[in-house]
């Protein structure tokens, strides 16, 4: 025979939840976890994604500066315009019609100087790159972001 035990609303037991769900003090301390996993995982996630802006802007700049040499072999010069069509002379352009890098976060530009090139990256202001340094490739091959040899 089974007995049940009946108990006034005045004699619950103390510390079990009567309808399943969640205390308070469960909820905040959940809440605070979360907050705290967050403050770690948020700049993390920034600087990965300027990081790989970053590298793929040298990609982009190493690629522009094999074109330039291609260039310089067909014409005995430099092309010194980045957004006109490529035609393997140096009248022609670099083809990079937008002027910026493939996901937009750095404007490209070339300055020419008779027989020497540089090839130069800058952020684009008001994005997550605006303070990363601008990144250069001359026609010797040297390679600087900011102060930094890369």
């Amino acid at each position: 025979m089974r007995r049940e035990c009946w108990r006034s609303p005045s004699r619950r037991r103390v510390g079990v939840a009567q309808d399943g769900g969640f205390t308070l003090i469960e909820l905040v301390a959940a809440i605070a976890i979360f907050a705290i996993l967050m403050s770690v995982a948020i700049p993390s996630y920034r600087s990965y994604v300027v990081r790989t802006s970053r590298e793929g802007a040298k990609a982009e700049l190493i690629e522009l500066a094999g074109l330039q040499e291609r260039i310089f072999l067909n014409a005995n010069a430099y092309s010194s315009k980045m957004t006109d069509a490529y035609n393997g002379t140096a009248t022609g352009g670099l083809g990079v019609s937008s002027g910026t890098t493939r996901d937009g976060r750095y404007g490209l530009s070339v300055t020419v100087n008779g027989a020497a090139f540089t090839l130069t990256a800058t952020p684009v202001s008001n994005s997550i790159q605006s303070g990363d340094g601008n990144l250069t490739i001359d026609s010797a091959g040297r390679r600087t972001w900011g102060s930094k040899v890369w």
